[in-house]
């Protein structure tokens, strides 16, 4: 009896494992498509630019005339071996097999050239590309080496990811603007940022939760409204006041914590201001939730 209940154990868990790697193999394939299709569908046929190690390899084929799928692999080469150092194994590998799999997509995969309108080829292009690149990051993997070096750089100086980013790009537009002209540069930073929004809405979420913490002397009314009025999961943390008016911390209380999108954030305060109107409220920004109750569930 044991011994079938260990193996079915085994079992579970290499059916979830092969699920995660189909799940993120799929991902990575969509992305690798549609950074394809944002490229040969919009930005090559306009010759435009992009931001990231994208816009390098764009500027390059440009000056030099070397085929693009080239230029991304070796490009990206040394970013992957970073990574390889900085986060894991697995990490690089997917990235390469995504570069790849993206440069070999350029070559013979056809895509329809969609419009000639620049401002059109800015941003769909830009969307489409940002699609590609989170749904790889979704995979597990990057289609860009830029966020590699970024997360290198800041763990080694003052400066953040944001800043790195935002830094190599300028310097990417000054060069654009030299060679090429200035009107191509500002249409590459509008395919940058059409591509760095994308990104973050297929890899933080397109509803944003918000942590949300509750210091009130009035905690279990609230802890009973949350859950039986707004339906939601929450953690209650053992706290004592900082300060009192005779300047000491004796008093104990409960300190509430929940998760909750952010179209329900108002709602939520208004409730808790219902209830204690001197409530403290700290609202946090949540990248990515897993496990727990985040939606609302039915009420008997």
């Amino acid at each position: 009896m044991h011994n079938q209940a260990t193996r079915i154990r085994r079992f579970k868990v290499r059916k979830t494992l092969w699920q995660r790697i189909a799940k993120e193999a799929l991902y990575l394939i969509a992305g690798i498509f549609s950074a394809g299709f944002g490229l040969k569908g919009f930005l090559l046929p306009g010759h435009f630019l992009d931001g990231g190690v994208t816009g390098i390899s764009l500027l390059l084929r440009f000056v030099t005339g070397y085929p693009l799928s080239l230029l991304l692999v070796i490009i990206n080469i040394p970013f992957v071996l970073m990574g390889y150092r900085q986060i894991s194994r697995t990490f690089a590998i997917k990235s390469i097999l995504g570069i790849i799999g993206l440069a070999i997509c350029i070559e013979l995969v056809h895509f329809p050239v969609v419009t000639s309108d620049k401002l059109l080829i800015a941003v769909f292009g830009g969307f489409f590309i940002g699609a590609g690149t989170g749904l790889a990051m979704r995979g597990g993997g990057v289609l860009d080496g830029t966020e590699i070096l970024s997360v290198f750089v800041s763990r080694h100086t003052v400066f953040t990811v944001g800043d790195i980013i935002a830094v190599l790009n300028v310097c990417i537009f000054s060069v654009a603007a030299f060679v090429i002209n200035v009107e191509t540069a500002l249409y590459a930073m509008l395919t940058y940022l059409s591509a760095s929004k994308t990104v973050d809405y297929l890899v933080n979420g397109i509803e944003e939760y918000v942590g949300v913490m509750i210091i009130s002397d009035h905690s279990e009314i609230i802890r009973r409204v949350l859950i039986h009025k707004l339906g939601k999961g929450i953690t209650i943390y053992k706290g004592r006041k900082g300060m009192t008016r005779s300047g000491q911390s004796t008093q104990e209380l409960d300190i509430i914590y929940t998760v909750v999108t952010r179209l329900e954030v108002q709602r939520l305060n208004n409730e808790i201001l219902q209830i204690d109107d001197k409530a403290f409220i700290v609202q946090t920004p949540v990248i990515d939730t897993k496990g727990g109750m985040i939606r609302r569930r039915p009420l008997h």
